[in-house]
This record gives structure tokens, C-alpha cells and sequence, in this order.
């Protein structure tokens, strides 16, 4: 049952919702580059809806399995500022590495790269879902359970967090000041969304920007006079993008390298689970290959771009 709490996220959020995209749009129209385009906009609302029906439905499930846990946890915080506290910080780490598998695991990214598939950034990208996520994002909460953090109140924070998720989907706001150096900002969310070698993969984090400068995935977003104008989308962009295709297309390319006759065992594992753009023979780049084939072509100082991720 969803708990009183969301639904009065919900209540307070939706209409914010239509008050900052209405905003958006109005803006766009003064902006030689449109931030919004009709096919795009639906495809965003129709993934939207197919992955809040795939949620509901498989809410029972997975809220039984992390109840089950909680059940059996190990410990408890009895400080009620702590727990809350201790549970922002926890669901946010654990999303990082959710977001960050989905990117770096070619048969998580098969579902995640809906998210990423559209060549604009506006407010309602952020609600471009990775359809079949609830099929196992769950899982990734498990450990939370098991210390001592209640189901209902880990959807309360993943639902709030998400919030913020939306917001940062936007060309609009520039730099947000000291929240740089440790939240996600529409800055950082805008390198995420790039497809600009430098760019690909970073920026993993969903509220905190910190995880990404722990674990060496950050990139500021760079001064177009210090590098070059943001490509959003698809390193490969779709031809004729629609929404079957969207969700579809990059399970379609699996499937048709898993039906080479020419691959063993081991070289079928690596087009499933390694890394996106991994290949056998080479005649394909992954995001590190991409960003090394670039490296010549960086200004003076960020030749080594993992250098400059952790500054």
C-alpha cells in the first residue's frame, strides 16, 4: 500500500511539475534551439507510464522481499534525526551504484539507455523512465533492510530524491553556486545526459554529487570555449525513434550479436555483461575507448580525463 507520505509527495510535486515545465516551455520559444519537441515529449510521458505500471505491479513483490528483510534485520537506530539522515546517505549510495552498473553492464544499460535516448534536455526527460528498472531495482535495497531501514520509509526517500531527479533535467539553470560541490545540479546532470566522449558515464549520482567525486566518475561541465558545445543523446543516435523502438532497440542488438556463429562462450558473456560498445574484434569503442581516441584532441591539461574527474 502506498504510504500516506508519498501520496502527499505526490500531491505537492505535480503541480511544481506543471508550474516549471509550463515555465520551460515558455522560455524555449525565445531560444534559437527549441528545448522541446512534441514525438519527444510523448515518448517521455508514454515511458513514464509504462514504468510506473510496471512499478505497481511488481510493488507487492518487492515490497514483501525488503519487508522480509527488515523482519530479520541486524541492527537498529533508535535517534530518529540519525536514522533519516543515515537513510538519505545509504538509498543515495546505493543508487549510485544502480546508476552506475546500469551504465557500465551492457545488459543493465539494454533498459537504462531509454533514459538517454533523446537529443533534448528538458524537465520532462526526466520522467524518460528506464521502463523494466523495477524489475530489479529493488534488489539493490536489500542491504538497506537488513540494517534497519523500513520499506515505506526507503520509498519515502527514493520518491523525494527523485523529485530532485526531475529538476536537474534542464539547459536553463547554469551553476547553482557552493550546492556544486555537493549536490547534483542541472550543470552536472547536464554532462550525465552528454554524449561527448569526455562526458559519457559521469555524473552517476541521483541527489549527491559525492559519490561521483569518491569514486573518480565526476566531470564539471567545461566552458564551450574549453572544450565543445554538449551533444545530448546517443553516441549513435536512433533513425526514426519510436517509443517500441526506444525500449526495444538495444535488446534487438544484443540478440543479434548473441546469434553470431562465430563466438564462443566467452566472447557471448562479454557482448551481455561487459561494458556498452565492448566488442570481440574490436570494431567497436566503449565510452573509455571513445575518451581515449579523444585524448589527442583535449585542450592542454585534460588529456587524462580520469585525472580530471576527481579534481
Amino acid at each position: 500500500m502506498e504510504s500516506l507520505r508519498e501520496q502527499i509527495l505526490l500531491l505537492i510535486s505535480t503541480p511544481v511539475y506543471m508550474i516549471i515545465i509550463g515555465l520551460e516551455l515558455l522560455l524555449s520559444h525565445y531560444r534559437p534551439k527549441k528545448l522541446y519537441s512534441f514525438r519527444d515529449t510523448f515518448t517521455n510521458v508514454f515511458l513514464m507510464l509504462m514504468n510506473s505500471l510496471l512499478d505497481l505491479l511488481m510493488r507487492g513483490f518487492y515490497l514483501g522481499v525488503l519487508a522480509y528483510c527488515w523482519e530479520h534485520r541486524l541492527m537498529e537506530i533508535e535517534t530518529v534525526l540519525l536514522y533519516w539522515i543515515a537513510l538519505l546517505l545509504a538509498e543515495d549510495f546505493m543508487y549510485y551504484w544502480l546508476h552506475r552498473f546500469d551504465h557500465e553492464i551492457r545488459f543493465f544499460w539494454a533498459v537504462h539507455v531509454t533514459h538517454h535516448s533523446s537529443d533534448h534536455l528538458n524537465f520532462t526527460v526526466g520522467f524518460r523512465s528506464s521502463v523494466f528498472q523495477p524489475l530489479y531495482r529493488f534488489l539493490y535495497f536489500i542491504p538497506l533492510a537488513f540494517v534497519g531501514f523500513h520499506p515505506l520509509d526507503m520509498m519515502f526517500v527514493y520518491s523525494a530524491t527523485q523529485i530532485w531527479g526531475i529538476f536537474v533535467h534542464t539547459e536553463l539553470i547554469k551553476k547553482m553556486g557552493f550546492l556544486e560541490h555537493f549536490l547534483v545540479t542541472p550543470s552536472h546532470h547536464r554532462v550525465h545526459h552528454a554524449s561527448n566522449p569526455l562526458y559519457l558515464d559521469k555524473n552517476m549520482g541521483m541527489f549527491l554529487i559525492i559519490w561521483d567525486k569518491i569514486f573518480g566518475t565526476f566531470q564539471a561541465e567545461l566552458p564551450e570555449q574549453e572544450y565543445q558545445p554538449i551533444k545530448y543523446g546517443l553516441t549513435k543516435p536512433l533513425e526514426k525513434p519510436n517509443p517500441g523502438k526506444v525500449i526495444f532497440h538495444e535488446w534487438q542488438a544484443i540478440a543479434q550479436d548473441l546469434k553470431r556463429k562465430d563466438l564462443g562462450i566467452r566472447e557471448k558473456l562479454g557482448y551481455l555483461f561487459g561494458p556498452p560498445g565492448w566488442s570481440h574484434d574490436g570494431s567497436r569503442q566503449t565510452s573509455d575507448e571513445m575518451r581515449q581516441a579523444e585524448n589527442g584532441e583535449l585542450p592542454k591539461g585534460l588529456e587524462n580525463s580520469t585525472i580530471k574527474a576527481n579534481n
